[in-house]
């Protein structure tokens, strides 16, 4: 009894003096805003929803998109018993006494039990694995919450049992809206207040908090606060909202998938040789606090992979960028940096080199390990010679144009092609050196005009 008393006041308290952001929280699904892709008028999220007919729910998407809020209306509307754990702070223990509540009370009582986990990214593999039954057999309709990409955090099995609803970034017409609400709501938002708020203010909360409702809510929050210093009643301009919502946020996790994805569209604007694309994706990525060394790294990757020898400079440039971001860091670094990254976008590109290794690679795989020819093995120690090492050899250098036909595949595999040039850039100097001093094997071939690779 006790205990329900604290937890009343406690919730009273929050509704009445807690963050603008946690009393504006939508109560029912007529209230919430954003997510019509899955919530929409028929959209089979919005009926399981209203008929009370749940399956277990995974809810994927940023911060302040509505994950935790949708799950707290359905906890409204829904007859069945709400618990609400947070991964951060539950164990094992606490889901193994869910689940044991929710046995008693399906047999009992015929009362379903949701069991909603916040941040279910945090629970490792083994935590995971102890929810596997229950949700199979609908012991618990589990929710589960998440901004981390959950094919990389959440292990098979679960992800098989439960059905993944993708929340996106809220537009900015919607966080309008959603912060005119909060200024004409008089129960729990700012309505019994004297303030004016200019449209060019909401603009700017709406534009700075890149889709993140709750950041909106809160930088209104803080310009009233700002406001409510100066005499006279609160209007809050375009200054006001700037100083309580200095910078814009900016999504980036070093270790979540944004940083792969953006990794990824960075890679892809140098390989598709566009600059201002590339020089966007690394602005990105710089601003949200990535290594520049990473970004360097990558960048040599790109150099070989991508542009290779059709202008065997861009891996030079590269790894001058790399040194000298290592030599002298943030915030100078970035100017090598966007050198190298102009420069490996306007490049020719060229495949080849990638494609050959590759190749070559899984040639060994395949086949036998097929001894060294006996003509260039090694026969500059003693002994060598009485072996017959070296025996036959050509010195390309004794010869017109330093080059003299023979042989340096193993047998089995002569003629074998892995390297196919590209016809761009100075590539095409190798291709064409290639055609006039082996013509069997480089001269009816095809160029490499193409890769296969989507990454």
């Amino acid at each position: 009894m006790i205990m329900d008393l604290i937890s009343f006041g406690w919730e009273k308290k929050i509704k009445e003096e807690g963050p603008l952001a946690q009393r504006m929280r939508p109560e029912k699904l007529e209230q919430f805003s954003g997510q019509q892709q899955i919530l929409g008028p028929g959209k089979p999220l919005r009926k399981m929803i209203e008929e009370d007919k749940l399956f277990s729910l995974l809810f994927y998407g940023p911060p302040g998109t509505g994950k935790t809020s949708l799950a707290r209306i359905i906890s409204v509307q829904s007859k069945a018993l709400f618990i609400q754990l947070n991964a951060v702070a539950a164990g094992v223990k606490d889901v193994r006494q869910v689940i044991d509540e929710a046995r008693e009370n399906w047999s009992l009582h015929n009362q379903r039990t949701i069991l909603f986990i916040d941040e279910i990214h945090r629970f490792n593999k083994g935590q995971q694995d102890v929810l596997l039954a229950a949700v199979e057999q609908g012991t618990v309709i589990f929710i589960g919450a998440t901004t981390e990409n959950p094919f990389f955090y959440l292990n098979g099995p679960l992800l098989s049992r439960v059905r993944l609803f993708l929340f996106e970034p809220l537009k900015q017409a919607e966080i309008i809206a959603l912060l005119q609400h909060a200024l004409n709501d008089q129960e729990r938002g700012l309505g019994s207040l004297t303030l004016t708020v200019e449209a060019e203010a909401l603009q700017l909360f709406a534009d700075r908090a890149n889709g993140d409702a709750r950041a909106a809510l809160n930088a209104l929050e803080t310009a009233v606060l700002l406001g409510q210093q100066k005499e006279g009643p609160v209007l809050i301009k375009a200054e006001t909202a700037a100083e309580a919502i200095s910078s814009r946020l900016l999504s980036y996790d070093r270790q979540g998938d944004n940083h792969y994805d953006m990794a990824s569209a960075f890679i892809k604007s140098i390989r598709g040789s566009d600059p201002d694309a590339a020089l966007y994706w690394m602005a990105r990525m710089l601003k949200g606090g990535e290594d520049p060394l990473f970004i360097a790294r990558r960048l040599m990757i790109s150099a070989a992979e991508d542009i290779g020898n059709a202008n065997p400079q861009a891996l030079t440039v590269a790894v001058a960028a790399a040194q000298a971001v290592k030599l002298i860091g943030l915030p100078e670094g970035r100017i090598p940096l966007a050198q190298a990254v102009v420069y490996l976008a306007g490049s020719p590109k060229s495949n080849s080199s990638y494609l050959a290794i590759n190749a070559a690679l899984e040639l060994v795989e395949k086949e036998e390990n097929h001894p060294v020819p006996t003509h260039i093995k090694d026969s500059s120690y003693n002994g060598a010679k009485k072996m017959g090492y070296g025996s036959g050899y050509l010195y390309p250098h004794n010869y017109p144009g330093h080059y003299v036909r023979q042989d340096y595949l193993p047998p089995a595999l002569a003629n074998k092609k892995l390297y196919r040039p590209a016809n761009l850039g100075a590539e095409e100097k190798i291709r064409r050196y290639l055609e006039v001093i082996n013509p069997q094997r480089y001269g009816a071939a095809e160029t490499n005009s193409h890769g296969h690779k989507d990454d």
